[in-house]
């Protein structure tokens, strides 16, 4: 069981980097390096989904990390 939920937590995480990566730069941080940061605009539904898939993410890492601590102790 542990195992199992080592790889979900895995994934999870690896999914939750590359969510985060995709999401469009919202100023002029890191993104407007080289004036490409309102280069690609992107529909807002599609966000609004990347949005919801991030959060769902997130709450799967960390439900998951909080049943390994329990299990662990």
């Amino acid at each position: 069981m542990r195992g199992l939920l080592l790889i979900i937590q895995f994934l999870s995480a690896l999914f939750l980097i590359i969510a985060v990566l995709l999401h469009t730069a919202k100023g002029e941080g890191l993104g407007g390096i080289g004036g490409s940061a309102k280069l690609f605009g992107t529909p807002k539904g599609l966000e609004e989904g990347l949005d919801r898939i991030t959060w769902g993410l997130a709450i799967t890492f960390m439900v998951i990390s909080v049943i390994l601590a329990v299990l662990k102790a």
